[in-house]
């Protein structure tokens, strides 16, 4: 599960700071160091704009530009913070960090207004969906909550092994990654929820709205390798694995790799069973090389190679995605997995 923000609900700093936008303009300027913060805001190791809004001008979250928030304040606010928003420790983003970041805001403008949230709520939403995004959790994993949905479809998790994961993140996301066999991730986005501010009652009705009605989903890691010079062009070898736990995670069956042909490129040579050579793909708008497959347990590994006329580009590069049809989920006639391009 990745990242909700730094500050959901700080709206109570405004008595903190004053009701009095003149006191927030002759405001001691904060210490640190604005372009660090901004830096750090607009960087890949926190989330916080997902509830916050891009310049801090607010959205599902409170605004914090211009408010004149003291380090002193950001800093309770993220470690002790208020309403939903969940408690982020020293390892994901420091007190020097905070100081930075409140710097930042103290040089912007304030916002007439806050943005609208990055998700809303869709029409008709069934309760536990109207939940999931209510309390924050669709500001950053989206009105289906793809990913934690694959990360609990890996183990076939119950609900037990959900809760654990929202209110003890930054302990119980490195326990379930290590059961994997993985790398524990060096930057855990998420914080720690209260749960006397988002209730086990609630985590119930997301939980049994991801597993019963959107349904938990196959995690698929796919890569691509770099070229290699081959007689008749450049050979890619792409691997595609199913990373659930054996005997506990979901199995995918029928299944279809796809790879997108660069523009002008030929498809001169391809291995792995089941594949099927190559297509026009309207919607694509590329010829696609396509393998099928019939499943993909826990840890089963299948290894493709696909030999191009050229080699790939930056500007049209060799990319793809896996899709299958079983388990069925509630989104959409079949789930996908991404493959990223290749490595130049």
């Amino acid at each position: 599960m990745k990242a909700i923000g730094i500050a959901l609900l700080l709206a109570p700093l405004a008595l903190c700071v004053s009701q009095d936008v003149s006191l927030a303009q002759n405001a001691t300027p904060a210490a640190g160091d604005a372009q660090a913060g901004k830096a750090l805001w607009e960087g890949s190791q926190i989330q916080c704009r997902n509830c916050h809004g891009t310049k801090g001008e607010g959205a599902f979250g409170p605004d914090l530009a211009g408010r004149a928030i003291t380090p002193a304040q950001f800093r309770q606010a993220v470690r002790k913070p208020w309403g939903i928003m969940p408690t982020f420790i020293e390892s994901q983003v420091s007190d020097a960090d905070l100081g930075n970041l409140s710097a930042y805001f103290a040089s912007l403008p304030a916002n007439p207004a806050p943005g609208k949230w990055r998700v809303e709520v869709p029409d008709g939403a069934p309760r536990g969906q109207v939940v999931l995004i209510n309390v924050g959790c669709g500001q950053c994993h989206g009105a289906w909550l793809d990913g934690p949905r694959g990360n609990l479809g890996t183990v076939n998790a119950d609900f037990d092994y959900f809760k654990n994961l929202v209110y003890n993140h930054t302990t119980a996301l490195p326990q379930h990654e290590t059961l994997l066999g993985e790398k524990p991730a060096a930057i855990i986005h998420m914080g720690n929820f209260n749960p006397t501010r988002v209730w086990e009652s609630q985590l119930h009705e997301i939980y049994d709205w991801a597993r019963n009605d959107a349904g938990f989903r196959v995690r698929l890691a796919a890569k691509l390798g770099k070229g290699t010079p081959a007689d008749k062009g450049v050979t890619y070898a792409l691997n595609v694995e199913n990373t659930g736990l054996p005997g506990k995670g979901i199995t995918a069956e029928d299944l279809t790799i796809r790879l997108l042909v660069p523009a002008g490129d030929e498809v001169v040579g391809a291995t792995g069973d089941g594949y099927q050579g190559t297509h026009a793909d309207e919607k694509a708008k590329a010829n696609v090389a396509e393998w099928k497959l019939g499943r993909l347990g826990p840890k089963d590994h299948q290894s493709y190679t696909i030999t191009l006329s050229h080699a790939a580009t930056a500007a049209d590069n060799l990319h793809g995605d896996i899709r299958w049809t079983k388990p069925a989920v509630k989104p959409g006639p079949f789930d996908q997995a991404n493959i990223a391009a290749a490595p130049l």
